[in-house]
C-alpha cells in the first residue's frame, strides 16, 4: 500500500476584513508536502493577505489554518521555524557582504553551525565567486538570489514567495526558476503568489482568486482543458484595431490581446469563419485563424466572467 501524502498546509473557510474591505472572504484549499503550489490573481485579489495569515503575521477571522499540523497565528514558534518567506520587497543589508547577509539571518533564525549550509547555498546560487561583496553593490538578479539564500538557511520546510519576480529581467528570472526547481527537487514545499500566468503553469496546483473568492482550484492542465469554450487564436495585422473590432461581436470579456495576436472564446470552430467575416470589412490583414488550448490566462479571464454573471444572476434572482 502506498504511503499516505503528507498534508503540509490547510485552509478551511478563511476570512479576513479590513474595517469594511473583505479581503479574503471563505477560502479553502490544502497544500500537499514537497509540491508547489499558485496562488493566482491580480492586484487586489488577495494573495498577499493570504500568504500573510499562513506565516502567522496576520490573524484570520473566521475558518481553520492548519501549518504542519499547527495554528500558525497561536503557533509562532511553528511557523518561524517551518517556513522561510521571500517577498519582492525583501530587505538586505547593503552595508553587509552576501556572506554577512546570509550569517545575519542564520543568527535571527538561532541557527548554529551555518557555514556549510551557506556554502551550499552559495554554490547553488552562483554567488560563491562574490561572497565578500556588498549587497548594495549586487546586480538586480544577485540580491533575489541572495535574498533566496538568506531567506532558506534555517533549512525550512516550506518557502512561500509572494511575487518574487516582479521587476525582475528576464534572464534572472529564468535563472530563479531554475533555482527553484532544484530546491523542489530536494522536496521543499514551495507555495508562490504571482500575477503572471505562465509562472502558475510551473505549478503542480493552482487557486485563481479575484477580490478574495476561489475562482477554481485544480492542476494547470485540468483547468485548460476545463473550459466552457473554445479559444481561437488570431494572428492579424493590426492586432488592437481587430480587438476593437471583434469586442462588440463577441464581447469583451471574450476577446483578449496577447502581444500581436487576439484570443478568442468561442462556443465551436464555426465561429471562426464569423471572425475572418467580421474583420473582412476593416483595414485588418488576417494571416491565420486557429484553436489552441487555453492558457491559464483565458481560463482565468472565463472563469472571472462566469462569476460576474452568476453574481449578477443572483442580484437579480
Amino acid at each position: 500500500m502506498a504511503a499516505a501524502v503528507t498534508r503540509a498546509l490547510a485552509l478551511q473557510h478563511v476570512d479576513k476584513s479590513f474595517g469594511a474591505t473583505k479581503a479574503v472572504v471563505d477560502v479553502s484549499f490544502d497544500v500537499k508536502a514537497g509540491e508547489m503550489f499558485g496562488v493566482i490573481g491580480p492586484d487586489g485579489a488577495g494573495k498577499t493577505t493570504t500568504l500573510r495569515m499562513i506565516c502567522g503575521l496576520l490573524k484570520h477571522d473566521r475558518g481553520d489554518i492548519q501549518l504542519f499540523g499547527a495554528n500558525p497565528w497561536k503557533a509562532r514558534d511553528v511557523a518561524t521555524s517551518s517556513i522561510g518567506y521571500l517577498s519582492q520587497r525583501f530587505s538586505l543589508y547593503g552595508d553587509l557582504s552576501i556572506d554577512e547577509n546570509i550569517a545575519f539571518f542564520a543568527r535571527a533564525h538561532n541557527v548554529r553551525d551555518f557555514e556549510s549550509r551557506r556554502t551550499r547555498l552559495l554554490a547553488l546560487t552562483g554567488l560563491e565567486p562574490f561572497r565578500t561583496r556588498l549587497a548594495d553593490r549586487l546586480s538586480g538578479g544577485m540580491k533575489q538570489k541572495l535574498a533566496l539564500a538568506c531567506t532558506l538557511v534555517h533549512q525550512p520546510r516550506m518557502l512561500v514567495l509572494d511575487e518574487p519576480t516582479t521587476g525582475v529581467d528576464p534572464v534572472s528570472r529564468r535563472e530563479f526558476w531554475k533555482l527553484v526547481a532544484e530546491f523542489l527537487s530536494d522536496g521543499l514545499t514551495i507555495i508562490l503568489a504571482t500575477p503572471y500566468l505562465d509562472e502558475a503553469e510551473r505549478c503542480g496546483r493552482v487557486v485563481l482568486l479575484n477580490e478574495g473568492r476561489v475562482l477554481a482550484l485544480d492542476t494547470p492542465s485540468a483547468l485548460q482543458h476545463a473550459g466552457q469554450g473554445l479559444i481561437l487564436e488570431v494572428v492579424v495585422t493590426p492586432p488592437r484595431a481587430a480587438l476593437l473590432a471583434l469586442r462588440p461581436v463577441f464581447g469583451d470579456d471574450a476577446v483578449q490581446l496577447f502581444g500581436d495576436r487576439l484570443h478568442v472564446n468561442v462556443a465551436s470552430m464555426d465561429q471562426s469563419a464569423r471572425v475572418e467575416a467580421v474583420l473582412k470589412p476593416t483595414t485588418c490583414v488576417v494571416t491565420q485563424v486557429r484553436r489552441i488550448l487555453p492558457s491559464l490566462e483565458d481560463v482565468f479571464i472565463e472563469r472571472l466572467a462566469l462569476s460576474r454573471r452568476g453574481q449578477k444572476s443572483g442580484a437579480v434572482a
